[in-house]
């Protein structure tokens, strides 16, 4: 029997090897999600037409929770800077004032007396009107608490990062012009929010290509004039492994084929968009030193779907400041 449990045990443990093996994506650069959103590094952008299902916000960022690169703090209607640590509101006059009740209510009644301490017999402890007493003082203070925090919620909708929801309530976002809604997981102010022209879809589609071909060519200084610095370090550090472990990725033939906005907002001076591209390249890792194809095909383009963020800061040029899995 315990030869038999090791047998199926290693068997399963192949298995699983083989499967994470056959998962792993050709490209070392798709590995993970990294850069900064400004004040939305941390929220999940919306969904599109191109990319409808949920994108986890980035995990590999230089941005602290609850700042902006460029010391942007948003303010407006939605921005609550009373909400303490982890998205939980501090506790204000209301939440005291009822936990101050239920306590003093119910050492009262432990005591013998306090709200309602005449009731029943006489308002002692005994079997019966003390115990009773206790259970109506729990069931009365339940009721007012839960009406209270009801009507405190109704007032002051929160979410986990301490903002105000937009899909509690006001109007639904409109469209952008590629067909995603505008608009940010997590609403500042809808002064925030921004267009995207023709000549900005242009430049995205543009620094698509110029982003990975530069990659797949490995020419470092063509690859700081298009991305951020935060950026550039990360694609900078993959290079540097791939180099490290004698292997080259190649990227060539980038087509985009589909794409459209998810957010797009100002922070500061500085603009943001968050796109949904759905493209096709041909990428290929090879042996550094053979050529060799390690995995990829290079005679068949493979298609990505991913979120790529660009900012520019008072009207310069845009750069790509983050990329998302999908």
């Amino acid at each position: 029997m315990s030869k038999l449990r090791t047998t199926l045990t290693g068997a399963l443990t192949a298995a699983l090897a083989i499967s994470l093996v056959a998962a792993a994506p050709a490209d070392a650069r798709r590995g993970g999600s990294f850069g900064s959103r400004g004040y939305r590094t941390y929220s999940a952008p919306r969904p599109t037409s191109t990319a409808p299902g949920y994108t986890a916000p980035v995990q590999r960022s230089m941005t602290q929770p609850g700042a902006s690169p460029y010391g942007y703090q948003p303010s407006g209607p939605s921005y609550m800077p009373g909400a303490g640590a982890f998205g939980q509101r501090r506790p204000g006059f209301g939440s005291g004032l009822v936990t101050g009740l239920v306590t003093g209510g119910l050492i009262g009644g432990l005591m013998g007396h306090g709200f309602g301490g005449g009731w029943g017999y006489g308002g002692g402890m005994g079997m019966g009107g003390g115990f009773l007493t206790i259970i109506l003082q729990l069931l009365i203070f339940g009721l007012i608490a839960s009406f209270v925090m009801r009507l405190f919620r109704r007032r002051t909708p929160m979410m986990a990062g301490g903002f105000a929801s937009p899909f509690d309530a006001g109007p639904a976002p409109q469209a952008g012009p590629w067909g995603g809604p505008m608009g940010g997981g997590q609403s500042y102010s809808p002064a925030d929010e921004i267009a995207v022209s023709s000549a900005d879809r242009a430049a995205f589609e543009r620094l698509l290509g110029e982003v990975q071909g530069a990659f797949g060519r490995e020419d470092y200084g063509a690859l700081r004039a298009v991305t951020t610095p935060e950026v550039m370090g990360y694609l900078a550090e993959e290079l540097s492994d791939n180099a490290t472990h004698g292997r080259k990725n190649e990227v060539s033939a980038v087509r985009l084929i589909r794409s459209d906005v998810s957010e797009a907002w100002r922070e500061g001076d500085a603009d943001y968009a968050t796109l949904a591209l759905n493209y096709e390249s041909i990428d290929v890792m090879r042996d550094r030193t053979t050529g060799a194809v390690l995995s990829g095909d290079p005679n068949r383009p493979t298609s990505t779907t991913e979120l790529w963020t660009f900012v520019r800061r008072a009207g310069g040029p845009w750069k790509l400041s983050a990329i998302q899995e999908t």
